[in-house]
C-alpha cells in the first residue's frame, strides 16, 4: 500500500469518526416513535428552554410504571379482548405506557393486539408505523397519538 493510499484511508477513518461524533447525539436522542425524545429536567439544565411548550413539557415528568404493574394490568383487562392473559400480553414492553398505548390502539382500530405487539416489541417499529403497516387506510399518526394519550391517562391513574 502506498503512502498516499494509507493517508487517504486514515483521513477517511478520522472523518467517519468525526461525523459519528457530530450526528451521534441527534440519533441517540430519538424516541421509539422516531421523533425527538422528550426532555427531562436533567437535559434542560444543559440546554436553554426554547419556549413555553418545552418548559411545560419538562416541568411534569411522566411517571414510569412497568408493564407488569398489577394495577395497570387490571385497568387494561377491559381494553384487551375477553379471556386475554394480561400478564402474558404485558411481557416484552419497555414500560406500562407502551403496553397501554398498544392495547388502546388495537381496541380503537380493530387491529389484533398480538399483531401490533409483534411489530412494536419484536420488530421495534413505532406504534404509528405498525398501524400504517397493518392498516394503511387508518390515519396512523392520529390513532397512535390518541392511544398514547389514553395510555398516559391510565399510567397517571395507576401511579398517582
Amino acid at each position: 500500500m502506498s503512502i498516499g493510499r494509507a493517508t487517504v484511508l486514515s483521513l477517511g477513518f478520522v472523518g467517519a469518526v468525526a461525523l459519528g461524533m457530530w450526528i451521534g447525539p441527534n440519533v441517540l436522542s430519538r424516541d421509539a416513535a422516531g421523533g425527538p425524545a422528550k426532555q427531562t429536567a436533567a437535559s434542560t439544565a444543559t440546554r436553554p428552554a426554547s419556549g413555553a411548550a418545552t418548559l411545560a413539557r419538562t416541568s411534569m415528568p411522566a411517571a414510569v410504571v412497568p408493564a407488569s404493574e398489577p394495577a395497570l394490568q387490571k385497568r387494561l383487562k377491559d381494553v384487551l379482548n375477553q379471556g386475554t392473559n394480561v400478564q402474558i400480553a404485558a411481557e416484552g414492553f419497555r414500560n406500562g405506557e407502551q403496553f397501554a398505548a398498544v392495547a388502546h390502539a388495537a381496541r380503537n382500530t380493530g387491529v389484533p393486539f398480538m399483531v401490533l405487539k409483534d411489530r412494536v416489541v419484536a420488530k421495534r417499529m413505532s406504534l404509528a408505523a405498525a398501524l400504517r403497516d397493518v392498516k394503511p387506510d387508518v390515519n396512523a399518526a392520529a390513532e397512535a397519538n390518541r392511544a398514547r394519550t389514553m395510555a398516559r391517562a391510565d399510567v397517571a391513574a395507576v401511579s398517582g
